[in-house]
């Protein structure tokens, strides 16, 4: 049986980010065969700004509500931020856009819902909630490299996916559905 609930601010705000980053991808990737790179630059600079929002804001601010423990899932959260990032360095192909969905779709699953990281967050927050969402709100931009397809990004890349507990979809996501992971 469903629970019925309001999620809390943070978990709001957040979680529609994640939604807005999913039509992007989605976007990137709407034509069969081909990049829409304009959409793909949107996303890619995006997930950069929102995994800054939680490395920089939001788990700094848990971790001082928690007496300076960080949250038992921060190290999971970590890894899975450090392998999407390095995702975002190469030229986008079939198998990393795969892998960025798959990757995803684990990882809003971990921060969404009912005992999620949000819902947690939102819990921890009491009266500062208001402060930290605007704090999340006027994140900056962040810069946004050009691509690089050397080997040792690609090296990299292969290590910090499997430091993570995954790897790079050798099917070029034949078998990994393009859609958004959540209804807007």
């Amino acid at each position: 049986m469903k629970e019925d609930r309001e999620a809390g601010l943070l978990e709001q705000f957040l979680a529609e980010d994640h939604r807005r980053l999913d039509l992007l991808l989605l976007s990137a990737v709407a034509e069969a065969g081909q990049v829409n790179h304009q959409a793909y630059d949107q996303f890619r600079a995006g997930l950069l700004r929102h995994i800054g929002m939680e490395e920089k804001i939001l788990f700094p601010a848990v971790q001082r509500w928690r007496g300076g423990e960080p949250l038992p899932m921060a190290a999971k959260l970590r890894l899975d931020h450090g392998a999407l990032a390095t995702l975002l360095m190469p030229t986008p192909t079939p198998a990393i856009l795969a892998t960025i969905r798959r990757l995803l779709t684990d990882h809003n699953a971990l921060e969404e819902g009912p005992a999620g990281v949000y819902d947690l967050c939102d819990q921890r927050a009491g009266s500062e909630a208001e402060s930290l969402l605007n704090a999340l709100r006027a994140a900056p931009p962040v810069a946004v490299l050009p691509h690089s397809d050397s080997a040792a990004v690609m090296t990299t890349l292969r290590r910090t996916l499997e430091r993570a507990g995954y790897r790079l979809d050798a099917d070029s996501g034949r078998d990994v559905p393009m859609t958004p992971t959540r209804e807007p």
